[in-house]
């Protein structure tokens, strides 16, 4: 697992940062949040908050704040390998793949999602040890029955990786589904109390809106301890205004709300402060990601949830491009390198996501791990000593000499530098005549050839049993 030791990139000066608390603090105590679930709106009463037309609450500020203050600063997730468990908080940076695409790409074909593509990217997960999670729903596999699916894919993450995973969040039940087989895998109602072994991403449905669906799995989970991602989905122009700090200030006003109302539910439950920031396209409508005020508003969330002592979720390898091409390069790392700069807690979408989210990509996957691998390469702090300063190097090799064959270098070249898994260093002719193979073409090889080295984590057949029984006698009761 990644720790990022190197300093934070904040931007935002006191000045601006007082006027964002002073934004955030007039929408919810003016304007208020709705919330479509009666449970949360009762809660919400009790606890002193003002309830208008039904569903609209209006919130007093230091009350969010005494709320807030409850949550954690860092927890455990953990996973049934307890080598894979992950810190969530502090320096620590947790990854995890493309989340909730309806298609797939692989190579020049783009189609809709299947099941063996669910299964074969959290193989991919698994395999890669630059990322800590196989995440939740991957893609959204459309040969499943909706109301059933679920299982299938919390089933996958469970036995095809032993890492930690995310839980279904369409509704209250899927989200007690989810809980039940946690239960199952890691031992019993208590064993999950003590520490989370889920985290579910819960979308605002901005601007100002938490509707039911979201906010049942919300309570589920929460009531039972498993942590939570409250993310404002924000557009900037469609979901949000246009203006930047107008868009921090409602960030910030639907988070702190989702987490006072979580914290509420049950005091120091583990939540993370999420972040999904970007703009639309002015002149098409269409969601623009990978742009520079993606890559700002990741910079300004992470120094804003520092401030209020939470982890945080941001960043990822974001782009609208429709193929694996250079605007999908660039535009990843115009929104991978801040999520490093700002020290992102977990990163959803660090591999895979292609055509604004809609598309995940078994190229792109490979791309992504490629920029992964040397991010975290590149924010690695550098150790400097005696022995590395290599004066005896200088002392072989004198003025005007080279440096190829020193002992120096012989004792130290095979890990001296970065090697690529994807890039190529081939000269023209040498490269012409393996194959003239690009990026892409390179990329499909590895992931075919990842995927026929896979070796599945072993599981207690008893408890595989168990989940398997589990999700047949859901999927006949959900059938029926």
């Amino acid at each position: 697992m990644f720790k990022n030791e190197m300093p934070r990139y904040e931007i935002l000066s006191e000045d601006a940062m007082a006027t964002l608390d002073r934004g955030w603090r007039r929408i919810v105590s003016e304007l208020g949040i709705e919330f479509l679930l009666p449970e949360a709106v009762e809660l919400l009463r009790d606890a002193g908050q003002i309830v208008e037309e039904e569903n609209r609450v209006r919130f007093d500020p230091e009350w969010i704040l005494e709320q807030v203050a409850k949550a954690p600063s860092q927890f455990e997730l953990l996973a049934r390998n307890p080598a894979n468990t992950a810190t969530i908080g502090g320096d620590h940076m947790v990854f995890a793949p493309v989340y909730g695409c309806p298609f797939i790409r692989q190579g020049d074909v783009r189609r809709d999602a299947k099941m063996a593509d669910f299964e074969n990217l959290v193989r991919l997960a698994q395999a890669f040890p630059e990322l800590d999670s196989p995440g939740g729903t991957i893609c959204e596999p459309e040969d499943r029955p909706l109301d059933s699916r679920h299982l299938d894919m919390v089933y996958a993450l469970q036995t095809l990786s032993d890492k930690p995973y995310m839980g279904s969040v369409t509704s209250g039940p899927n989200a007690v589904d989810t809980i039940s087989m946690g239960e199952i895998l890691f031992g019993g109602a208590e064993a999950i109390e003590r520490a989370p072994v889920s985290i579910s991403l819960i979308n605002v449905n901005s601007p100002l809106r938490y509707d039911d669906r979201m906010l049942g799995a919300m309570f589920e989970y929460v009531k039972r301890g498993q942590a939570v991602i409250i993310t404002p989905f924000l557009l900037m122009g469609a979901m949000s205004p246009v203006s930047l700090p107008a868009t921090l200030v409602q960030q910030m006003a639907e988070a702190l709300a989702g987490i006072a109302l979580a914290q509420t539910i049950r005091p120091g439950a583990p939540v993370v402060f999420g972040s999904f920031l970007s703009n639309t396209d002015m002149q098409s409508g269409s969601p623009s990601f990978g742009t520079p005020e993606s890559g700002i508003g990741v910079l300004c969330t992470g120094q804003i949830a520092r401030r209020f002592g939470l982890p945080w979720r941001g960043g990822g390898a974001l782009n609208a491009s429709q193929v694996v091409d250079a605007q999908a390069a660039y535009e990843s790392l115009m929104t991978f390198l801040p999520t490093f700069l700002a020290g992102t807690n977990f990163v959803m979408h660090s591999a895979g996501w292609l055509e604004g989210g809609l598309v995940s990509c078994y190229e792109k996957f490979i791309v992504d791990i490629e920029l992964l691998r040397q991010l975290k390469h590149e924010f690695t702090p550098l150790e400097i000593d005696e022995a590395s300063l290599a004066f005896d190097a200088h002392l072989e090799v004198g003025a005007g000499g080279h440096f190829l064959g020193a002992a120096h270098t012989l004792e130290r070249f095979r890990e001296c530098f970065y090697r690529p898994l994807l890039s190529s260093t081939e000269n023209f002719d040498r490269w012409q005549r393996n194959g003239s193979r690009d990026t892409t073409e390179r990329a499909g090889e590895i992931w075919r050839k990842t995927l026929e080295e896979y070796e599945q984590p072993a599981i207690d057949p008893a408890i595989d049993e168990q989940l398997r029984e589990f999700v047949t006698r859901r999927r006949t009761e959900l059938g029926d």
